[in-house]
């Protein structure tokens, strides 16, 4: 699983998630900007910086890190140094090393000692929340990354059911778009159809947004299938709906990834197969310019 795309994403959509796993409260996330900031002298790249609203609170720096790596704390005081010496910001900061499990993190130097006592550095331990009661979706979320395929239906089941009932619809299509992706993440060995009956796509498919998006897509098709005849006409057009449906929902998750999507890219997804839609939907998640979308599409 691509975790630091997934969580670049989650950072993204969800800007209290970091406050959350430092134990602040939400209401100080009130005003943060998010970006994932280039060092250029070695092109290093924070997994997430939050920018205050005004001088008075720190610029929080954040890491995340799924495996052990020996000199993590070394490229990561790295970063923040030239980060620092290359964007002089007039606020204080604060370093935010988040570890999957403990055992991902490699002793600290004495230099790095002194600042996580000092309160520089603050360390957190993902595996600290999996069994905490939430209402927060997006420490549900990460519940749901971590859970065990046994855990991950009901988890996710419980995740669906929750965001149903959210009047947030953008949050709830946020949230929709997450639970798939991970499960698309966790179980890359199952197809969609072992995905969707096994877990959580029968849920999901209850959402507004997916309802939305289908009907639309069927429509389109059903229109379609009307102008080619009648009987043979509406089988054409039910299919073309599906695609259309799927079309549908993939142009929406890439305008919410990279705002205005050109009309000659749309052009090119509309005429996309069942099964290139199906691979471009797990592909977006790792995709970080629109440059990478173009790269799949001409090698599609």
């Amino acid at each position: 699983m691509k975790t630091d795309t997934l969580f670049y994403q989650l950072f993204q959509s969800f800007h209290s998630l970091l406050f959350e796993l430092i134990d602040c409260p939400i209401s100080d996330a009130e005003g943060y900007q998010f970006s994932s900031v280039e060092v250029k002298e070695k092109a290093f790249r924070f997994d997430g910086i939050f920018m205050p609203p005004n001088n008075h609170k720190p610029i929080f720096l954040a890491e995340v890190q799924f495996q052990r790596k020996e000199n993590f704390y070394f490229e990561f005081l790295a970063e923040i140094l030239l980060y620092i010496n290359q964007y002089r910001p007039i606020q204080d900061w604060q370093a935010v090393a988040i570890f999957a499990h403990r055992n991902c993190e490699p002793e600290p130097d004495k230099f790095c000692q002194e600042l996580i006592g000092s309160g520089r550095v603050l360390r957190v331990y993902l595996e600290d929340w999996l069994d905490q009661e939430t209402n927060s979706p997006s420490i549900a979320i990460v519940q749901l990354i971590f859970a065990s395929e046994k855990k991950a239906p009901e988890i996710a089941r419980k995740i669906a059911r929750k965001v149903e009932q959210e009047i947030n619809t953008s949050l709830r299509d946020q949230v929709v778009e997450f639970i798939e992706a991970v499960l698309v993440y966790k179980f890359p060995k199952l197809s969609r159809q072992e995905v969707e009956a096994m877990f959580t796509y029968s849920d999901l498919k209850k959402t507004r947004v997916y309802k939305e998006a289908m009907q639309e897509g069927l429509q389109i098709g059903k229109q379609e299938g009307l102008q080619i005849g009648k009987q043979e006409g509406l089988q054409i057009g039910k299919q073309e709906g599906v695609i259309k449906g799927q079309t549908v929902m993939l142009l929406r998750q890439l305008t919410r990834k990279f705002g205005k999507v050109d009309t000659r890219i749309k052009s090119r997804i509309s005429k996309l197969s069942v099964i290139q839609l199906e691979n471009l939907a797990v592909s977006i998640f790792d995709f970080e310019t629109i440059a990478d979308l173009n790269l799949w599409l001409r090698n599609s």
